[in-house]
């Protein structure tokens, strides 16, 4: 087979309620997730040994040693085959958009195309289970209600077309350390959302609903305070952090006014990363 290329698109938490801490460590979550048409690609080309090589502009953030998550996609998928794979790494590394969950989710679906194994979404899904919470919401990425730790997914219809903006400030913040700062959870009882007409339809669904990991990572890290007032500044229809952050996001009813938006941010805040895209429907 020849070489191929695929997107790992940015996964977006519209909503992240957090319920108890479940006997395994992990809390209970639930979410309504959706993809954005911004992302990292990876490239799949046969070869006799498994490498990995990483570029792009937030390449140098990341090591392409055993514990990527591309490399620990492949061991998972077999021990004996090669491909030559290289990640561009478009989206800032551990920002709450599931980068690298997106990527291991791509590499488990490109390497079951390069060496011919099934590759049917529940199957990659189960073994997506093994290598993060994260990663099984990622392999059809398609707008999904997320649920258990991460792995249990429910495929919904698909959503209005909507623009969306997305801004990191450029600082990192723990996962473990936002879940041990939490304070106040929303419980994991909502049922599963209707299927959405319409963008203003959506909006008001999101309005009643929260990230509750923002309120602790906003304390960590207070550079979220002020990308979240920048967003809305810039006429948003509804602003919000993204999983554990520190990326957030701003949903906006053109194309055009997302990148009005987003060019204005990116002026006022040279530091930030800010790209203006649309959520995969």
């Amino acid at each position: 087979m020849s070489a191929f290329t695929l997107h790992a698109h940015a996964k977006i938490n519209l909503f992240l309620h957090v319920g108890d801490k479940r006997a395994d460590g992990f809390h209970a979550l639930q979410s309504l997730v959706a993809f954005t048409a911004a992302g990292d690609e990876l490239a799949f080309a046969p070869d006799v040994g498994l490498s990995l090589a990483i570029v792009g502009p937030f390449g140098a953030g990341l090591s392409a040693g055993p514990d990527n998550l591309v490399l620990k996609a492949a061991q998972a998928l077999s021990r004996n085959k090669g491909a030559a794979i290289t990640l561009t790494k478009n989206l800032p590394v551990a920002s709450g958009i599931g980068g690298g969950s997106a990527d291991c989710a791509t590499t488990l679906r490109g390497l079951s195309r390069l060496w011919g194994l099934p590759s049917d979404v529940v199957s990659l899904q189960k073994i997506g289970e093994g290598l993060g919470s994260d990663v099984p919401v990622c392999i059809s990425r398609q707008p999904q209600w997320m649920e258990g730790r991460g792995e249990i997914v429910t495929a919904l219809p698909s959503l209005p077309e909507i623009a969306i903006v997305l801004v990191n400030p450029g600082v990192g913040v723990p996962t473990g350390k936002v879940f041990g700062a939490l304070r106040e959870r929303s419980g994991v009882d909502l049922p599963l959302p209707p299927k959405f007409e319409a963008a203003g339809d959506l909006v008001a669904y999101l309005k009643d609903t929260s990230n509750d990991l923002e309120a602790p990572a906003r304390v960590i890290a207070p550079e979220i305070n002020g990308v979240l007032e920048a967003i809305a500044d810039e006429g948003a229809l509804l602003s919000r952090m993204s999983g554990s952050g520190a990326t957030c996001f701003g949903l906006f009813d053109s194309d055009f006014a997302a990148t009005e938006a987003a060019t204005a941010m990116r002026a006022q805040n040279p530091g930030w990363w800010v790209t203006a895209t649309s959520l995969l429907r």
